[in-house]
Parts: structure tokens; C-alpha cells; sequence
């Protein structure tokens, strides 16, 4: 989890950028944001293979998708360092008054928490401008596991009201309170790409996202390349710019936004091969035996075999391909059988699994990443069903029957790209991964 204070330093360095990209309301064009894009994903240590899109009219859907890969870190001790690689999409459904608005985004985050043990898998966050909250994704199939298996993340408005729904393989695992209005004027903004802390610790292979946005007709439209601005804050690998500390990327094609590849190499050799497109292709592991009934042909109107094999093989063209998906997704939003959020799926095994992270560590981590005192951090172990998550014993991922809860009231940013301080934080973690659970921040904790 990346340290707010660092997190600051993203925004500061381009604080009077932003600032200056406040806007009035102007009738709807598509341009490629790229002040935005650079004021937004630039920093010393937090860096980014990240591209943002402006598709050019009102957007009410966002769509992004990959494969579960490998990403490793280095079995060293690093530290109070954090260590984090993201993968991820953003959607800004108001940019009228300023590109840091109100936001969600929903990815996958793989974090070092020791030096043997890694935590990895995929959540979901809301930005604001009253607070955050974030919150661990535990449905799907192996949702922690770098089985090369692809994923989906979506996120979709509401037809009533301004609020947005948020899906992971298709299926609903929660829902925005705090999104602002899209606008009728100028465009919102769609980001996706690769965010690395402490590259030189970490191996990133290719990551090849495809992102799709949805339009007020209901229509999945890719975004024109000549809208989508790029900021890369790493050199490109090469000659004069070795790994660690340099980004691959390609983007797909000149026309309109296909595939952004990106990779952060640990070794020389895996820089020289580029972001092989190879990686969207790549046969995905089987997942484990469910041991639960056989799915159905049909599931709210959605083929599920044709779904599966779509999954499997090419998921951005699900969408269009798999008789009633599309429709699912903006209606039922429950539209994948195979990885219901209530269907138990197995407990990750870890690395290194066994060693329970101690309370101290605990503080230590939240400390670091709410930037506040680890003096003024409460922590306490509960129970997991006390804390209103399932039981690992049902297999729902959590690795454990308890769970760390730290609070603090001090003044934090919480886990936003943001100078704006709020009121205390409330963070959960598991017991036996130190892997982030949920957490609130600000206004939000209240809500």
C-alpha cells in the first residue's frame, strides 16, 4: 500500500499544473488530456506506465481488462519501504471543475510485507473530496492467484441517480455513494495502466490492459488513440536505460486504444523482449475444483458457456460477443455464474504462510501508509465475522479467522493522490497475510 506522504509528493510536484486545470463547463470535444495525465501520475517515487483517455462524449461505463500475472519481488528486507506494484482502472466521471475529481478505481495490487511474503489480488477504492474508502475483492476465481487467468473490471452508473456500480468478472461487488453528476458539457476521463513503488525490488512481465468505455446509448466504444495521453515516469528500457529502473510499453494500435502493455523488468534480458502481446494470448492455469453444482446454461439472460470460453480466450470481446452480456451488465449486473461474490472460493496460499503478522507490524505498515504517528494508532484483533467479514474457514480468502483493525483520529490523506488532509482512518487487515481488507478514511468512516 503506498505511503500517503509519497503519494503527496505525486501531486506537489505538479500542484500549480493542476491547479490551472480547473475549468468551466464548455461544449463536449475529445482531446488527449495530457495535462491532466502528467499532473496527475508524476512523482519521485511512486511511478507510472499510465495512459488517460477523454473519450469525447458523456461516458457512463468503464471496462479494463487482464491477465493474473506473475509479479515477484525480490526476497530481501527492505525495510519501512513499501514495495507495491498496481495495475489498474480509473474513471473520473466529472472533470468540469477539476481532473483530481471524485473518482473510482478497481485493480489489481500485489504489495511485499516481509521479506519472504507478498500479498496479491484485487479491490476496489472511491476518491473523494470528503474521504476514500477501499475494499479487498474476494469473489471471482482465483482472485489471488497469478495463474495467468483473466479478469474483467468494470464500473458502471447507475440508471437513476448519479451513483456508479462496480464489477469484477462481471459480476457486482459494490457500489459508489459519493460519485459527482456526468456532465453534459466536456467529457470525463478513463485511465488505465501500471504503477510501480520500489522498482528496483520488483519484476513486472508485460500486463497488456484493454479498455473499452460505455456510452449513454449503451454502446462499448474504444477509445480514439489520438484522445489517450500517456505518462510515463520511468525511461523506456534500452541501452542507455537498464532494469531495474526503467518501463517497457506499447500501445495498440495508431487508430483507436486496442491493448497498453507495460512492464517494469527486474533483469535485462526480459527488457530486451518488450511487451510481447504474447502475454493476452497466454493460456490461463485451470482453477481448482469448486466442488459446487454444475453452472447453468443461462444466467440472467447470459450464455454461460459462451462466456467461459470468452473469458478464457478474449474477454474484451465478451461484450459483444456473448449473447446477453451486455445487456446483464448494465441491468442485473450478476451476470457470471462461474464467480458469484457468494460462491466460496478457496483460501490463498501464501507464501511464506504460517507466520502470523505480529501488531507491531501492523501499526508500523498503517502508520506509514495513513501517514500519521504509529504512537496515536490503535490496534486490536477481532474475530473476523465480529468485523462484519466472512470466515476464512468458508474459504472466503482472507487466509484467517482474524483480522488487525487499526484506527487513528489524527489528520491523514488516507490513500489518495491528494494534498487535502480528513478526520482519522479505519483500516482492516488479515492476521495471516497483512494483506488490506477494506478501510475509510475522512467523512466516509461516518457513512
Amino acid at each position: 500500500m503506498l505511503s500517503p506522504r509519497i503519494r503527496l509528493t505525486a501531486l506537489a510536484c505538479a500542484a500549480a499544473s493542476v491547479g490551472a486545470l480547473l475549468i468551466s463547463a464548455t461544449p463536449a470535444s475529445a482531446e488527449a488530456p495530457k495535462e491532466a495525465c502528467t499532473g496527475l501520475y508524476n512523482a519521485r517515487i511512486v511511478f507510472w506506465a499510465m495512459t488517460c483517455s477523454e473519450p469525447g462524449e458523456p461516458m457512463i461505463g468503464g471496462f479494463a481488462t487482464w491477465r493474473n500475472v506473475p509479479i515477484k519481488f525480490d526476497k530481501t528486507d527492505t525495510g519501512n519501504a513499501t514495495v507495491q506494484t498496481s495495475n489498474y482502472l480509473r474513471v473520473t466521471p466529472n472533470t468540469e471543475r477539476s481532473v483530481a475529481a471524485e473518482n473510482i478505481e478497481i485493480g489489481l495490487y500485489a504489495e511485499k510485507t516481509g521479506k519472504t511474503t507478498n500479498t496479491y489480488g484485487p479491490r476496489w477504492t472511491e476518491l473523494t473530496t470528503s474521504g476514500g474508502r477501499t475494499k479487498a475483492i474476494t469473489a471471482g476465481v482465483n482472485p489471488t492467484k497469478a495463474d495467468k487467468r483473466n479478469h474483467t473490471y468494470m464500473t458502471v452508473r447507475q440508471d437513476r441517480g448519479n451513483q456508479w456500480d462496480v464489477l469484477y468478472d462481471f459480476n457486482k461487488v459494490g457500489s459508489t455513494t459519493h460519485q459527482l453528476k456526468v456532465p453534459r458539457g466536456r467529457s470525463n476521463r478513463v485511465d488505465v495502466g501500471l504503477e510501480v513503488m520500489g522498482p528496483k525490488y520488483t519484476d513486472v512481465p508485460a500486463i497488456a490492459s484493454r479498455m473499452q468505455f460505455l456510452d449513454e446509448n449503451r454502446t462499448w466504444k474504444r477509445v480514439e488513440s489520438r484522445n489517450t495521453a500517456r505518462s510515463v515516469t520511468l525511461p523506456a528500457c534500452g541501452a542507455s536505460h537498464k532494469p531495474p529502473n526503467c518501463f517497457t510499453t506499447k500501445l495498440t494500435n495508431a487508430t483507436s486504444f486496442t491493448q497498453w502493455s507495460a512492464s517494469k523488468p527486474r533483469r535485462q534480458a526480459a527488457a530486451l523482449a518488450g511487451p510481447a502481446a504474447a502475454v493476452r494470448s497466454a493460456p490461463a492455469a485451470k482453477p481448482a475444483s469448486r466442488g459446487t453444482a454444475p453452472e447453468p446454461d443461462v444466467f440472467n439472460g447470459v450464455d454461460q458457456k459462451a462466456l467461459q470460453a470468452c473469458m478464457e480466450q478474449d474477454p474484451d470481446a465478451c461484450l459483444e460477443t456473448v449473447p446477453g452480456l451486455a445487456d446483464c451488465v448494465v441491468s442485473a449486473r450478476l451476470c457470471n455464474a462461474a464467480a458469484l461474490p457468494d460462491t466460496p472460493q478457496p483460501a490463498p496460499q501464501e507464501e511464506g504462510e504460517g507466520e502470523q503478522v505480529t501488531a507491531t507490524q501492523i501499526r508500523e505498515r498503517a502508520a506509514s501508509a495513513f501517514d500519521v504517528n504509529a504512537g496515536d494508532v490503535i490496534v486490536t484483533a477481532s474475530p473476523a465475522q465480529r468485523t462484519g467479514l466472512a470466515s476464512a474457514s468458508r474459504g472466503d480468502g482472507y487466509g484467517s479467522d482474524e483480522v488487525w483493525t487499526v484506527s487513528s483520529r489524527q489528520s491523514t490523506p488516507g490513500l489518495q493522490h491528494s494534498d487535502q488532509r480528513f478526520d482519522g482512518f479505519t483500516a482492516r487487515y488479515s492476521a495471516a497475510t497483512g494483506a488490506l481488507l477494506d478501510a475509510c478514511w475522512g467523512q466516509t468512516c461516518d457513512q
